[in-house]
């Protein structure tokens, strides 16, 4: 059995080559193996005929779709360096990140034109630059380009590897780097074994995957789950109950989610939720995002024992995961360390913390990445003995498990106080009038910092005074007051990421002086 695992793409698109690699279920667009991997030669050729070598850095900025798959194997195959931008950029930021990682080469689609254009016009050395399905000036048709290469799979080259940026919620986003591996493409990253082991990824694996393809999460599922032959089923656009109804059109299997899909979907009609066939789901993996806890023992009352989680990030320097059943016992907890991952809990003093005791989460798998071009942000990272943080903060129980209280760069200081604004969001975003929620710190005279709810409503007509004084006597009750938010303001809706993560910084932008 083990013989005949799949462990590259290229593998099922000899065995199976009309076996579908990529489905879009709200388009209908579908791409087997044989095509994905042989426009992903084509490319990967006509990345060599451009002159780039080993090391060299592309970057790719587009929606779901797909040709997305393809690009990223065919940097991965060649050697190279893959930067995914996202979808949201404006053109600054497309950029600011085209100019920052170095990339030769930039690939966007015609849905993207106006920003992928804006931003060339910006950089004062432009790169090669092409266009899915449709080009116009100054791109070249990526369609044509490819057409005219060979179908020949590159030898001689070490596995490329993703350059992606972090979300930039603290200041401009930070390209995150590792050295290129001393093996081939056919052969998987370090972190294929542990998914496989602790998801069961196989052949017959369907990945549903409703998160935008340029983030980390959706985008290593994605090419873990086709290293191993399966099919994913993506989304130019996460719609709750779309989404919910392909998973029995699917028969899907797994997939991976972020808390706001999991609030959506419990936020749905009950006639919506029962319809829903859920029984080929064994394992919805979540994360980037803390999970309420009321919001999460929801989706296992409702999906059955199915709902795993896993802490990380971009770095890739180590992860928690938990069971749905080890969730039960530990409720709020994001899990102990993997197999490979060493963890430790570090206080103001430099000191390992005592269990239940918060401080600075540091991770270490052997793995060392650095922010590229950016000496200061990687050292103020690290750890001496090696390890390295993402700027959580949190404590672990009595059994190891890890629990995350907030991001060091959210905490608010009120009085002197310190405040992790994360635990008076999950109590608010348990109120039935509540639909989503942010805590952030806002300008006081006498303490420096006050607590600040901003509200969506579930209904626009109930915000008010009346609301307003509920949701803080609703927190009050079931928090110290001194966590509480002092004032409530409503929206009609939060900034948020494709990937699901609040931005802060973009909401604190309106109570905050430049």
């Amino acid at each position: 059995m083990e013989a005949a695992r799949i462990e590259h793409p290229w593998t099922q698109a000899e065995r199976t080559p009309d076996k579908p690699a990529l489905i879009i279920a709200d388009t209908g667009a579908v791409v087997t193996y044989g095509e994905m991997m042989s426009r992903a030669n084509r490319l990967s050729a006509l990345f060599d005929r451009l002159g780039l070598g080993e090391g060299d850095t592309v970057a790719f900025l587009l929606e779901n779709q797909v040709r997305y798959p393809e690009l990223c194997w065919a940097a991965k195959n060649a050697g190279l360096y893959y930067v995914c931008i996202s979808r949201q950029s404006n053109a600054v930021d497309a950029a600011y990140i085209v100019e920052n990682s170095q990339a030769r080469v930039l690939i966007t689609s015609a849905a993207l034109a106006a920003i992928a254009g804006e931003a060339l016009a910006l950089l004062a050395r432009p790169p090669v630059a092409l266009m899915i399905d449709g080009a116009t000036t100054p791109f070249q048709s990526y369609e044509e380009a490819i057409a005219a290469e060979a179908d020949i799979r590159p030898a001689g080259r070490r596995r490329g590897s993703s350059m992606l940026y972090s979300s930039g919620t603290t200041g401009r986003p930070k390209g995150v780097r590792v050295a290129l591996a001393e093996v081939p493409p056919t052969v998987p990253p370090a972190r294929h074994a542990m998914l496989l082991a602790q998801y069961d990824l196989s052949d017959r694996t369907v990945h549903l995957n409703p998160g935008p393809f340029y983030h980390v999460a959706p985008l290593r599922f994605m090419m873990h789950t086709q290293r191993m032959g399966g099919t994913v089923v993506g989304f130019a656009r996460f719609d709750a109950a779309a989404v919910l109804q392909a998973i029995g059109r699917y028969r899907a299997t797994h997939g991976f989610f972020v808390p706001t899909m999991f609030i959506r979907m419990l936020n749905l009609p009950d006639a919506v939720r029962q319809a829903a066939d859920l029984s080929s789901m064994a394992c919805a993996l979540h994360g980037a995002a803390p999970c309420p806890v009321s919001v999460k023992q929801a989706m296992i009352d409702w999906w059955g024992p199915v709902i795993y989680e896993m802490y990380g990030g971009t770095e890739g320097i180590g992860q928690t995961v938990i069971t749905p059943q080890e969730w039960l016992d530990h409720k709020g907890s994001v899990g102990r360390p993997s197999s490979e991952c060493e963890m430790h809990i570090i206080d103001d003093s430099g000191a390992e913390c005592a269990p239940y005791q918060p401080g600075l989460i540091y991770l270490g798998n052997g793995r060392r990445f650095e922010y590229f071009n950016e000496p200061e942000k990687t050292a103020a990272s690290r750890h001496p003995n090696g390890w390295a943080t993402l700027g959580d903060i949190g404590y672990r129980d009595a059994d190891g498990y890890l629990y995350l209280t907030d991001r060091q760069s959210n905490l608010i200081i009120s009085g002197g106080v310190n405040i992790y604004p994360q635990e008076a969001e999950n109590i608010l975003v348990g109120h039935p009038a509540v639909a989503d929620v942010a805590v952030i710190g806002v300008p006081h005279d006498e303490f420096g910092e006050e607590v600040k709810a901003v509200v969506q409503p579930r209904d626009p007509d109930s915000a008010g005074e009346a609301l307003a004084r509920a949701l803080v006597a609703y927190c009050r009750d079931r928090l110290s007051p001194i966590k509480c938010p002092r004032s409530v303001d409503f929206v009609d809706h939060l900034p948020r990421s494709d990937a699901g993560k609040l931005l802060k910084r973009d909401l604190k932008r309106r109570y905050w002086p430049e």
